[in-house]
């Protein structure tokens, strides 16, 4: 097969989920022996298509073919048996198997009924020659680094697939001399003339490893290009729909970026760190201000939100609060600290389905309280009527489960709970994601109120317009590290745009003739 010939192509497809429309006419194709990378921010539809392509979904409406014939996977068995298969960032093997049992599990040579271990053993070591690998294939999978679990899944995948290869975030987990060996490990695949789909959220593996990209914004494709025309900038910006042509139109918190003193300094984060998670970070937040964060998925942004609130304790690092220095190893000292956290997943990790909005307004209060001193149910009423005549929450009634909510409402609930406990430090990650515009608005304007009441903000954003509506100073983070800190006329989106990509910053007074 020439190394031009299609492996795979999807043309067309559509996936919807209930009102929801996941993919929306999309088409991609898969050379033989290249490596294409398929990119896109949360919520693009890369993992709705990766799985139309394997067969864990079947799609609404478009058609797939591998080698020019025209298939329909049932599951993901079939899509193998046509030559497809994955490797997830979470090896999905067995770790207390060994690596030959998980190289042949399923397929095990036999004789006379019996598993023939040493067979198993003997194609296992020459089957991972083949990637340079020489190891004791008898030893337990745990016994080795994510980089081998990674290697012996591919090795695993190719021989039961043998014509693409999936790799979604391989080399997430991974440091860089562990990248280096994995990467070449494709490049030999590449050399054999498989097609892999390589997705991550690293933008200069992308430029290392692969031959051409296609990015994915809201369920639809935005390009396929050949990587050779392109540069960082470039895939940013179809990734975030952002034109490097904007106009410098100042916010109307011109004043404070150009020359307002910043009030008092509320919280400072010092070195704050995790392995294979954050790079030492520090940034301090001063009353009355908004700092947002920008950078694709995958470059820390959340990572160091879970950080500063306990969620994932920190390898080393400080932080004080008024000054004086506070231990933060969970949410319960955060919330004792005047800490909130809206999560960037509120169904998964905000709301409490179930419970009331009542309930879910006044349930950090009570924690911070503790169980001894119960709010009573009149307080409870009082409380949560308050924010909710606050922030609009629309609900016919206080006691219906939250769960029964739009989305914008249900993010405008966990605001209110954390708004109850009188917070000194605010987290929100990702606040307008999947609402309404009205609700967009209202969270927007509710960000800048509470700035102008003193709080402080740290507010993490895919929406670079919105950052530039309230940031008093943009962060920005790539590849696991604080790369950047904008300030003044710095705070436009082109600039945050570059400063994503990596390329130089160059400020609104300097362009000018």
């Amino acid at each position: 097969m020439s190394q031009d010939a299609v492996l795979l192509r999807a043309s067309g497809i559509t996936k919807v989920f209930g009102t929801h429309r996941a993919l929306d006419g999309v088409d991609f194709d898969l050379r033989a022996g290249e490596v294409h990378a398929l990119l896109g921010e949360n919520g693009a539809g890369k993992s709705t298509l990766i799985k139309i392509l394997t067969g864990a979904y079947q799609p609404d409406g478009g058609t797939l073919q591998v080698a020019g014939q025209t298939v329909t996977f049932r599951d993901t068995l079939q899509a193998q048996g046509h030559g497809i298969g994955t490797v997830y960032q979470e090896v999905n093997l067995l770790p207390n198997r060994s690596v030959a049992e998980n190289l042949f599990l399923g397929r095990q040579p036999t004789r006379w009924g019996l598993v023939q271990r040493a067979e198993i053993d003997r194609r296992a070591r020459a089957l991972l020659a083949t990637y340079g690998l020489d190891i004791d294939v008898r030893a337990d999978l745990s016994d080795y680094s994510v980089a081998i679990q990674q290697i012996i899944a591919i090795a695993r995948a190719v021989e039961l697939s043998g014509k693409v290869l999936v790799l979604d975030e391989p080399t997430a987990s991974l440091d860089h001399t562990e990248v280096a060996l994995l990467f070449d490990v494709v490049r030999g695949l590449k050399a054999r003339g498989l097609g892999v789909v390589f997705i991550t959220h690293f933008l200069d593996q992308v430029f290392t490893l692969c031959d051409r990209v296609t990015v994915l914004r809201n369920g639809r494709k935005v390009a396929t290009e050949s990587l050779s025309g392109l540069d960082a900038t470039d895939l940013v910006r179809m990734m975030l729909g952002k034109d490097l042509s904007f106009d410098h139109h100042p916010s109307g918190l011109a004043s404070m970026r150009h020359g307002a003193g910043r009030g008092v300094e509320r919280v400072a984060f010092a070195g704050l760190t995790r392995a294979g998670s954050v790079e030492p970070f520090s940034l301090s937040l001063h009353q009355g201000e908004v700092v947002g964060v920008a950078g694709l998925l995958g470059s820390g942004r959340t990572e160091v939100a879970r950080l500063m609130f306990g969620i994932d304790s920190a390898d080393g690092g400080s932080v004080t609060v008024d000054g004086e220095p506070v231990t933060i190893r969970n949410p319960a000292q955060a919330v004792a600290e005047g800490f909130g956290f809206c999560p960037e997943d509120r169904k998964a990790d905000g709301i409490f389905g179930e419970l009331s909005v009542r309930e879910n307004i006044i349930i950090a209060l009570q924690a911070k309280l503790g169980w001894v001193r119960a709010l009573n149910r009149e307080d409870q009423i009082e409380l949560a009527g308050r924010y909710a005549e606050a922030l609009d929450i629309r609900a016919a009634d206080h006691d219906m489960p939250v769960k029964l909510l739009s989305g914008g409402n249900q993010q405008k609930v966990i605001l209110a709970r954390w708004l109850a406990i009188d917070p000194t430090f605010l987290i929100l990650d990702e606040p307008t994601r999947g609402i309404d515009v009205g609700a967009h608005a209202e969270i927007v304007r509710t960000i800048n109120r509470l700035r102008e009441e003193g709080l402080a903000l740290f507010v993490i954003s895919s929406e670079l317009d919105e950052v530039v509506a309230y940031s008093n100073r943009v962060v920005v983070m790539r590849d696991r590290a604080m790369v950047a800190e904008l300030t003044g006329e710095e705070i436009a989106p082109d600039l945050i745009v570059r400063a994503i990509a990596g390329a130089g910053i160059t400020t609104p007074a300097e362009v000018q003739p």
